[in-house]
C-alpha cells in the first residue's frame, strides 16, 4: 500500500485549519492480535499518524504508563521481528503515517544499516530515537537518509537557542517538542514555559512541531496548537485506557473510538 507523507497530513491539515494528532501505543500491548486491532481503530477514529513504541526494557524517557505497557507486550512474547510485522501488517490496512519511538541500543545490536532497510520495507515514516541526541547520530542519519526514512529529534525546555538551531538541521518529518522535563506521563496542565518553548522554537524554523509529554485533556491540545504547534502526541492517557480495560476489549475499543475523537475535534479551529 502506498503511504501518506507527513508532508501532505501536515499541509492538508493547515489547509482544513485544523491541528494533526498523533496517538502512541506499545506494539504488543496488551497482546500481538489486540495491540493490531487498537492500531486499527485509532485510525478509523481519527487520528491523523500513529507513533508506535518498540517495547524495551530500559525506558528511560518513559513513564509507569509505557513502562507497564512494555512489560505486557514482553509477557505476551513480543520480540523485535514480532514489532517489524506487526507494521507490516498495520501498513496493509492503512496509508496514514506512522512513525517509531524506540532506543538506541535496539538499531544497534540489529545492525543500523539493516533496520533502516527494514523499516522502509514494511512502510515506516520516521524514527524517533529517544536516547540518541543528533551529534552522536551520523550513523543512523546516512541510513535514514539512505533508505528515505524521516529522522525525528526532541527538543525540551532544557535546549538552548543554539542547539534548537543545531537540531532543527538534522530533523525531518516534525520536531518533537517535549511539554515538561522528565518522563513521559499524564499531567493535568500544560505549563506556560510550554508555550514559550514553542514559540521560540518557531522563531527558528518552519518544520512542523508535535508536542508530547503530559498531553491527555482537549484543552491540552487547543493550548499547544494556539501557542503555535502543529500537532500534538498522546500516549500515557490512551495507554491507561487499554491497562485499565483490556480484559473487556468491547468496553476497551468504545472509550478509545471516544477518546480519539474527542481529542482530535479539539484540534479543530471551530471546535
Amino acid at each position: 500500500m502506498n503511504k501518506l507523507t507527513y508532508n501532505e497530513i501536515f499541509t492538508k491539515a493547515h489547509e482544513n485549519n485544523e491541528g494533526v494528532f498523533i496517538p502512541f501505543i506499545v506494539a504488543g500491548d496488551p497482546s500481538y492480535d489486540t495491540s493490531l486491532e487498537i492500531a486499527k481503530k485509532l485510525v478509523d477514529s481519527g487520528a491523523d499518524a500513529l507513533e508506535i513504541g518498540f517495547p524495551f526494557s530500559d525506558p528511560v524517557a518513559d513513564g509507569v504508563s509505557v513502562q507497564n505497557a512494555d512489560i505486557r507486550a514482553f509477557d505476551n512474547g513480543m520480540t523485535v521481528e514480532k514489532c517489524f510485522r506487526y507494521l507490516e501488517q498495520l501498513r496493509e490496512y492503512t496509508d496514514k503515517p506512522f512513525g517509531l519511538l524506540l532506543y538506541y541500543n535496539l538499531v544497534y545490536k540489529y545492525g543500523i544499516d539493516a533496520f533502516y532497510k527494514r523499516l522502509n520495507a514494511v512502510g515506516v515514516n520516521a524514527v524517533l530515537i529517544a536516547d540518541l541526541p543528533p551529534e552522536e547520530a551520523d550513523d543512523v542519519m546516512a541510513a535514514s537518509n539512505k533508505y528515505d526514512i524521516e529522522q525525528i529529534f526532541i527538543i525540551s525546555q532544557a535546549t538552548n537557542t543554539e542547539r534548537v538551531k543545531n537540531i532543527c538541521e538534522y530533523v525531518s518529518g516534525f520536531i518533537y517538542i517535549a511539554s515538561v522535563m522528565g518522563t513521559t506521563g499524564v499531567r493535568d496542565n500544560v505549563e506556560n514555559d510550554t508555550t514559550e518553548l514553542i514559540k521560540r522554537i518557531r522563531e527558528n524554523t518552519d518544520i512542523p512541531l508535535c508536542v508530547g509529554f503530559g498531553i491527555s485533556k482537549p484543552e491540552h491540545v487547543k493550548k499547544v496548537l494556539s501557542a503555535g504547534s502543529d500537532g500534538a502526541i498522546v500516549g500515557s492517557a490512551l495507554i491507561k485506557i487499554i491497562e485499565e480495560n483490556y480484559e473487556n476489549e468491547d468496553l476497551m475499543f468504545e472509550k478509545i473510538g471516544e477518546y480519539i475523537g474527542m481529542m482530535k475535534e479539539a484540534t479543530k479551529e471551530d471546535s
